[in-house]
């Protein structure tokens, strides 16, 4: 007697077709586990009985799905899992932007110990000025301008990581239910506070600069838009690794000042002063507030950032960082000032930076023509494609045990046509991320010879 499958039928509710509703619903289990390598598939007619659906469409669902690379069929036996996937399978994460570790053990363990001899007490038992402590607010402004940006620590904020100076950021300078305008695609974390502070997100086309300042420009004389912000990241845009030029930096603050538009700049992949085009905040500082963070750049535990403010807004920032955290953290502070005193801040940067290159060059070579190429290195990269392309990318991508970006995460539209993935290279192992670059290239082309172009795929 054949052995019985254990799957219990099903039809997922949120595809259009019985086909794509069998196959979501059958990706889904095999995906997360439920159905684990080698489990039996329903018999084609058995299954097509008791779903109430067409024996064709079950045909038809499992040829997508063995194209997928999730399931095979034996000849005589029946349908059958191939994807070797438990929920105890351990994927190689691509989807997560960090540098490449370069603290060492012996680096922590030094830096923890010269904290233990001379513990501030004072710091540790009393709350901090909200801004934070004016030694550290002059620690990380010494580092801004190590980057190229004057900082005066009067002006700056510090701040739990990238994410929290954002967050006060755009509640500084943006009214609920306002517009935010942005790159087509952006930042995912950007997009999740917006829509948390309950923001209108506006999605502006890029081209090979950046966000396309002309058409920024029509938008907001389309809705006559006085006041309001504008989020970019000029240097290596997240995702898509985008520069901006200096002429564009220049026409982007014309265009704002004359509609008294504020800029808020993320510059959290600037590695270092000679990156070639001077920040925004330094060519406008009046209109723009300055995020970046010793997390991207550093380590990704080290919980410090800073918002440099213009001074007609600090008031106003400092009450709505209040508002959304006490302090930063005194044990973050005293490793940061460590850190940034003793050099080993500069040994790190330095460190990472090498490394940066090295996967860099590593995944370009491996990808080749499907890498969008910057001209600069940096621990993302960006592989274009259609919006279809780019889902279906991804799912092949989890087929095979690689997390990507998931494009949704960082599109501001769904009528957008600018689509891709996000590769994040910096926090895997090296040898790993050979591995996953390999199978990705051979997705990849795959993809562009045919509309369902998955083989099997395994690591």
């Amino acid at each position: 007697m054949r052995e019985r499958s254990p799957w219990q039928p099903r039809l997922a509710q949120n595809s259009t077709s019985p086909t794509d509703q069998l196959v979501q619903a059958l990706s889904e289990d095999i995906l997360s586990g439920l159905l684990s390598h080698g489990a039996r598939l329903p018999a084609h007619r058995n299954l097509a009985d008791t779903l109430g659906i067409a024996l064709g469409t079950v045909t038809k669902a499992y040829g997508i799905l063995e194209k997928r690379g999730l399931v095979r069929s034996v000849k005589g036996s029946g349908m059958f899992v191939a994807l070797a996937n438990s929920r105890n399978r351990t994927f190689i994460d691509l989807s997560q932007n960090t540098p490449p570790a370069a603290l060492t053990s012996r680096s922590l363990s030094a830096t923890l110990a010269t904290i233990a001899r001379r513990p501030d007490m004072d710091m540790f038992n009393t709350y901090a000025p909200a801004a934070g402590h004016d030694e550290h607010r002059r620690l990380l402004a010494q580092w801004f301008n190590g980057l190229g940006i004057p900082a005066d620590y009067q002006q700056l904020i510090l701040t739990n990581g990238a994410q929290h100076a954002l967050s006060v950021a755009l509640s500084t300078v943006c009214e609920p239910f306002g517009r935010l305008y942005v790159e087509a695609q952006t930042y995912s974390g950007l997009i999740q506070l917006s829509r948390l502070l309950k923001l209108t997100l506006v999605g502006i086309p890029m081209d090979d600069e950046g966000m396309d300042v002309s058409a920024l420009e029509r938008s907001l004389d389309e809705h006559a838009e006085k006041g309001g912000a504008v989020y970019v990241t000029p240097l290596l845009q997240s995702p898509s690794t985008r520069i901006m030029s200096l002429a564009r930096r220049l026409e982007l603050i014309r265009v704002c000042r004359e509609r008294g538009i504020t800029i808020i700049e993320d510059d959290v992949y600037r590695l270092k002063r000679d990156a070639g085009l001077p920040q925004i905040a330094r060519l406008a500082p009046d209109i723009t507030l300055y995020v970046n963070s010793l997390s991207k750049i550093l380590n990704p535990a080290l919980r410090i950032g800073g918002l440099l403010v213009p001074e007609a807004l600090y008031s106003r920032a400092e009450s709505m960082l209040r508002a959304t955290a006490m302090m930063v953290s005194p044990l973050s502070s005293a490793i940061m000032e460590q850190w940034l005193v003793d050099g080993t801040a500069e040994t790190v940067t330095l460190a990472i930076e090498q490394e940066t290159k090295r996967r860099y060059e590593l995944a370009t070579d491996i990808l080749g023509a499907h890498v969008y190429r910057s001209g600069q290195p940096s621990f993302h990269i960006w592989m274009p494609f259609s919006r279809e392309e780019a889902q279906s990318f991804y799912k092949a991508a989890l087929a095979a045990g690689i997390k990507v970006t998931a494009p949704a995460s960082t599109e501001v539209s769904e009528q957008s046509d600018q689509s891709g993935i996000r590769l994040c290279i910096g926090g895997t192992e090296f040898d790993q991320l050979t591995q996953a670059l390999l199978t990705l290239k051979g997705i990849a082309e795959q993809l562009k010879q045919q509309p369902d172009p998955f083989p099997l795929f395994r690591l």
